[in-house]
């Protein structure tokens, strides 16, 4: 007969997001998340079936929070602003998940939650069929390419610094931009991007 379990998905999904902010996507091993939990490593899998499902367990938690009631504002195009910015400030302060995120959106329930608050918005503002699938995919797009050029190349770091020391005899243009590029800080990024992209999108 097996054993009564002891701890809740909640738990488990803390400890694992614990490791991951500590150590790094390299460094979530289900041994790893056992030991946070102080269970043997076979014990943790009473829980997770597999680092699989584990991961989803970690996405679930984080978004958990986020509110999905967008604001009030008539213009669709501030309430899904409003949408893609609690995700992003979300996922952004754990930083080391936005893969988990990119992999998982389409299998956590709160990812799923959260789409089909983004996808309200737009049916609401007169988008159907295609439209509207081209128009959720756009968003997420940009939503999930942010989160990792924030992340992994922000315009602030090392490769934009690399790019402003070419000799401009050969990428006038691109040493021009990449210096100018160097002042953006990511809120500037998200909020003015989003704005180009909105700008595109036509019930």
């Amino acid at each position: 007969m097996p054993r009564p379990r002891s701890l809740t998905s909640p738990a488990v999904a803390a400890a694992a997001v614990a490791v991951l902010d500590r150590d790094g996507l390299s460094g979530l091993t289900m041994r790893a998340v056992a030991k946070e939990l102080r269970i043997a490593t076979m014990g943790l899998y009473r829980y997770v079936a597999d680092r699989d499902e584990l991961e989803m367990l970690i996405v679930d938690h984080l978004l958990a929070d986020i509110d999905l009631r967008p604001p009030a504002d008539p213009d669709w195009r501030d309430r899904v602003t409003a949408l893609l910015d609690r995700m992003r400030t979300t996922v952004s302060s754990h930083p080391a998940a936005v893969p988990l995120v990119v992999r998982h959106r389409q299998s956590a329930p709160n990812s799923l939650r959260w789409i089909e608050a983004m996808l309200t918005v737009l049916t609401d503002a007169g988008f159907t069929g295609i439209d509207r699938i081209l128009a959720q995919r756009t968003l997420m797009a940009f939503l999930l390419g942010h989160l990792q050029n924030e992340h992994y190349g922000p315009l602030s770091g090392q490769g934009t610094t690399a790019m402003t020391r070419l000799d401009p005899a050969d990428y006038p243009v691109l040493v021009e931009t990449a210096t100018a590029a160097g002042n953006v800080d990511a809120d500037t990024e998200f909020r003015l991007g989003i704005e180009i992209v909105l700008r595109g999108l036509a019930p």
